[in-house]
């Protein structure tokens, strides 16, 4: 993945107070209009000239930006790699990280990028916008500002919030749990089953027990990524017709089984069965629940622990988002059978407490 890099010195006077680098991968937040009327990706050495309050934050700026511009509908794993490779980079040099992204896929690249970063000690901080930075309206100016502001807080030496996450509409989510819920208003995105970091208002407020702690060992990038992995959504009326091609195609190695409420689906023989054979035959099968609050518990009811039996693993209350990014990395990490092990462990804080 090609890209160039520039430092901007947004201080006013004197040092800057942190160094941030900001990763533009595309998306509506870096859209200007042409002489045309036609929204184009901007340039952003010149972002001090959209965004001139930049300067109160007293930052050195390092900004990285994807040779070409991506829409977030066509990011794939080649993406993610770029981003961690890139953090991986300049970690020493920086104090923390902006990552400009669509919104569309946003969790997905959230979540991935989380799962990669291993004993994360500094703020990476994603964030995009509902309307280009060029527009009157735009809720790109509070974004931005408040994720360098994020991402450049340091409190008694340690980065104020050491880890992934979103920013975006004046909430600051955990990026492993967030999920975009809005395409028309500019509260954008929710995490149903995890507190929010901060709320940003008239100054930003965190919350430390929601934050978490800075590793301290060495960062550790994992990056291979498999791709085998497909989703099953249930909805009444599902046939085996409809099941078969999904569960027994022989390209996928893992399955997410998107089911109803606490993890339920349908009792029928034909469909436990199938499931049931396809795991003995190696298959991962992860139930999510279509909720998006609330989490998987196989066994409460009786339409789940048919699937509990013949060896579907619990999601507990993963995102959709974070269960796949999680499989393919895991998978192309250690494979199939250690992905089933671990699984069911928290990586970078993306589930509560393992359950049924």
């Amino acid at each position: 993945m090609e890209y160039t890099s520039l430092t901007i010195d947004s201080a006013l006077a004197g040092e800057p107070r942190a160094r941030v680098m900001i990763i533009y991968t595309g998306g509506t937040i870096g859209m200007a209009r042409n002489s045309f009327g036609v929204l184009m990706p901007f340039n952003f050495s010149h972002i001090l000239e959209h965004l001139p309050t930049l300067r109160n934050l007293q930052l050195q700026l390092v900004v990285t930006s994807f040779v070409n511009p991506i829409d977030s509908s066509d990011i794939e794993p080649r993406h993610w790699q770029a981003i961690g490779e890139i953090i991986e980079k300049h970690y020493s040099t920086q104090n923390g990280f902006v990552v400009l992204h669509g919104t569309d896929t946003m969790a997905y690249t959230a979540s991935a990028v989380a799962f990669m970063l291993q004993n994360l000690s500094k703020p990476v901080v994603f964030t995009g916008a509902q309307l280009p930075i060029s527009e009157l309206r735009s809720d790109a100016r509070e974004n931005l500002i408040t994720a360098l502001e994020v991402a450049s807080t340091i409190r008694e030496g340690v980065a104020r919030v050491p880890e992934v996450c979103v920013c975006f509409g004046g909430t600051l989510i955990r990026g492993c749990r967030a999920k975009k819920v809005e395409s028309m208003h500019f509260d954008a995105f929710q995490s149903e089953n995890y507190p929010l970091l901060a709320t940003a208002g008239v100054a930003i407020k965190y919350d430390d027990r929601a934050i978490q702690l800075a590793g301290t060992a060495k960062l550790h990038v994992l990056k291979r990524f498999d791709t085998g992995v497909a989703i099953l959504k249930l909805y009444p009326g599902i046939t085996a017709e409809i099941v078969a091609p999904v569960v027994r195609n022989p390209g996928i190695k893992a399955l997410i089984l998107e089911s109803y409420g606490s993890g339920n689906a349908p009792t029928a023989a034909w469909f436990v069965g199938m499931l049931g054979e396809a795991i003995q035959a190696g298959l991962l099968v992860l139930n999510i629940s279509q909720c998006p609050g609330g989490m998987v518990v196989q066994g409460k009811y009786e339409t789940s622990r048919g699937l509990k039996e013949v060896g579907v693993i619990s999601g507990s209350d993963m995102t959709v988002e974070a269960a796949v990014t999680k499989l393919m990395l895991l998978i192309g990490e250690y494979g199939v059978e250690a992905a089933k092990l671990r699984i069911s462990s928290s990586m970078a804080g993306e589930m509560s407490a393992r359950s049924s």
